[in-house]
């Protein structure tokens, strides 16, 4: 994905690019335990964001490097756009800036002989219904009607 096509609130985010600034490593503490974040400026052909490195992120990454991020997520700061791994994505350093791109022919191809993917083989999630939804045996999904005198009491009109 090229950085021009990315929009706020955008997750899943794959984008090769080279770190053009870095910014000084800031350390901060919250509940008691310390970690260490800065922001860096990558830039790919078709334009430039930043890029949030937090802990070892901050100390890997180096201007002049090709980094890959996977499974990024995209947030909006101060009006600007900003990328960051978040919990569950990735950053790797992948070359020098300058170097050529991955092609896509040097990713892995699979042939139709190939093994079936592993997700062929996971059991689809039970359908569950929500309880909030489900009828209720005791009548109150049906309209009270204060003329019946089997309707149940509502609370406003019990005295005790």
């Amino acid at each position: 994905m090229n950085i021009s096509e990315l929009q706020a609130k955008q997750g899943n985010v794959e984008v090769v690019a080279d770190v053009v600034e870095k910014g000084e490593v800031r350390t901060w503490e919250k509940f008691g335990k310390e970690g260490r974040v800065c922001s860096a400026k990558i830039r790919d052909d078709s334009g430039t964001v930043v890029l949030s490195l937090w802990n070892e992120q901050a100390e890997k990454v180096n201007v002049g490097d090709r980094v890959k991020v996977t499974n990024g997520y995209v947030s909006e700061f101060r009006g600007d756009m900003q990328l960051s791994t978040g919990k569950f994505g990735k950053l790797e350093v992948v070359g020098k800036a300058g170097d050529e791109a991955p092609q896509e022919h040097d990713a892995p191809s699979f042939s139709e002989d190939s093994e079936e993917p592993i997700r062929s083989n996971v059991p689809e999630p039970e359908q569950r219904q929500d309880p909030a939804r489900e009828p209720d045996d005791m009548g109150a999904d049906e309209p009270y009607d204060p003329d019946d005198e089997d309707a149940p009491i509502k609370d406003e009109e019990y005295i005790g």
